[in-house]
């Protein structure tokens, strides 16, 4: 898998760090607050949008008096201390980053999350060493499933994207990996569970976890 590879691209949540579980706990909790019930395919619908984008969403959508900035304040103070204290990395992710950091491969993170909350991830995790880019969505002019952000990654890292291999749990970031030019392989999440035969068949490769490139 990491032949001829000078880079790895991950996204965050689901794929990385064990988090996609909180977000809709989040939703549920957010919504009430307005006396709103969580519909129950939200989480599909936002797939693959930036923070920023899934923010004009929800106040346009569910007409929220709240203004943008205000919106996105509120989750990532709901967020921040889950991603302190109750998101583990994937099972084998640190290993691999060693492995990747001892060939020289280059390591880079796609995020649709926000920057406060990655920045606060990486640091729990003391994973800063790592990364030479770390990009949201909210860095470039269209979220998942169009490849801006990864090609912005490739471009931060100096490596052509003929050359990158990108780690994504969504169908939204797999098209983008591959709409990217790059290898990308699906990672298992139970999250995506209903999605799974469709990454298998999107993607250049498939792992259960990250112990099985180690």
């Amino acid at each position: 898998m990491l032949k001829d590879i000078e880079a790895v691209i991950f996204d965050l949540d689901g794929s990385l760090v064990d988090s996609m579980w909180m977000w809709g706990a989040i939703d549920v909790e957010y919504l009430g607050r307005f006396g709103i019930e969580k519909p129950d395919d939200l989480q599909a619908r936002i797939e693959g949008m930036s923070f920023s984008e899934t923010a004009v969403y929800f106040k346009e959508t569910f007409e929220l008096p709240d203004e943008l900035e205000k919106i996105k304040e509120d989750w990532n103070q709901m967020a921040w201390d889950k991603y302190s204290y109750e998101v583990p990395l994937k099972e084998g992710a640190q290993d691999f980053l060693n492995l990747c950091s001892k060939k020289q491969i280059k390591l880079g993170i796609a995020t649709s999350n926000s920057r406060e909350l990655v920045e606060n991830v990486i640091s729990v995790h003391n994973l800063n060493e790592h990364f030479g880019c770390i990009m949201t969505g909210c860095d470039v002019a269209k979220g998942k499933p169009a490849p801006d952000i990864y090609l912005a990654v490739a471009k931060e890292l100096g490596v052509a994207p003929k050359n990158c291999l990108v780690f994504e749990d969504i169908v939204p970031g797999i098209m983008a990996g591959k709409a990217a030019g790059m290898k990308v392989c699906a990672v298992y999440d139970e999250y995506s569970i209903p999605q799974d035969e469709q990454k298998r068949q999107m993607a250049d490769y498939y792992i259960h976890d990250f112990k099985e490139l180690v």
